[in-house]
């Protein structure tokens, strides 16, 4: 069974197709393509409410060429999920039914809960009876939520997001919300671990030169990085680091966030599990069509 995830997100879209087997019991997932296409489609919405002309057709296009690898892969069910940017965007349903007219692929502009949802199923083989805040720092948006004891007792998404920080600054008032929002939900009485996806914090891992095995930074290796990244101009990161361009300038405003927020849990630990939205889309997927793998093998 092969199954394909779509993440319109506000840096980047991305598209992965996997292929599920069954065999001796065990399940296993391949992954067959992913591609990341950087079309920053929150720098417009941000900006003007509205995603440009310009960037409705490449939009447009880039969805005629993961629709074309659908195909190909000849791939049994698929969903795409857009996020901040195109549920912010005034003209965002209109380019979501175009696509769905010309290309039969159908768009799910999706809430901050539904975003925040779909990733923490990627995360539950993370999460034990400890006590977690989950940070994901979008373009757009960041999705905060807290665990104790194997539930989640509290989630929100805000408005602060790499790409919006980076072209429109801080909101006092939007960050005091969310420092307040950790402030007010997280037991003072537990040490508490943090867990951050995106691909921001995927990188700043990277750089982090991780001994083999190890999937988690402490908060002073992330200040260290961040320090080391601001000592590089936006060229020197691209060239010098090999930072990819849509990467090199929103990896500080990113490592902002996530510092913030662990800042404001009194946390100094994170873990860092290299899943995203992509991967909750791919496991609602799987249950969805897991009695079709059961019958391939009758």
């Amino acid at each position: 069974m092969k199954l394909a995830a779509v993440d319109i997100g506000s840096n980047a879209i991305r598209l992965q197709i996997t292929h599920i087997t069954h065999y001796q019991d065990n399940i296993n997932f391949k992954k067959l393509e992913y591609v990341r296409f950087p079309l920053r489609l929150g720098k417009d919405v941000f900006h003007d409410k509205r995603i440009s002309d310009q960037n409705r057709r490449k939009f447009v296009k880039l969805m005629k060429a993961y629709k074309l690898l659908i195909d190909l892969y000849e791939v049994d069910d698929y969903m795409v999920c857009a996020t901040s940017a195109m549920r912010e965007s005034e003209n965002g349903k209109d380019i979501a039914e175009e696509v769905k007219q010309d290309l039969g692929l159908k768009i799910q502009i999706i809430d901050g809960n539904k975003e925040a949802d779909l990733i923490n199923i990627a995360l539950w083989n993370y999460i034990d009876h400890k006590s977690y805040l989950h940070i994901d720092v979008g373009g757009g948006s960041t999705e905060l939520n807290i665990y104790q004891n194997k539930q989640k007792v509290a989630s929100k998404s805000f408005k602060i997001g790499s790409v919006r920080t980076l072209d429109s600054g801080r909101s006092p008032k939007v960050w005091n919300s969310m420092r307040n929002f950790i402030a007010e939900n997280i037991d003072k009485k537990h040490k508490i671990t943090c867990i951050g996806t995106g691909g921001n914090i995927n990188k700043i891992f990277e750089l982090s030169n991780p001994r083999k095995n190890k999937r988690y930074l402490d908060i002073n290796k992330i200040k260290e990085i961040k320090a080391y990244l601001e000592g590089f101009s936006y060229e020197e990161r691209v060239n010098h680091l090999n930072l990819n361009p849509d990467r090199a300038d929103v990896i500080i405003p990113a490592s902002s966030i996530y510092l913030e927020a662990m800042e404001a849990a009194g946390s100094s630990k994170m873990i860092v599990p290299d899943v995203g939205l992509k991967d909750g889309v791919m496991n609602v997927l799987f249950e969805k069509n897991k009695s079709k793998l059961a019958d391939s093998i009758l």
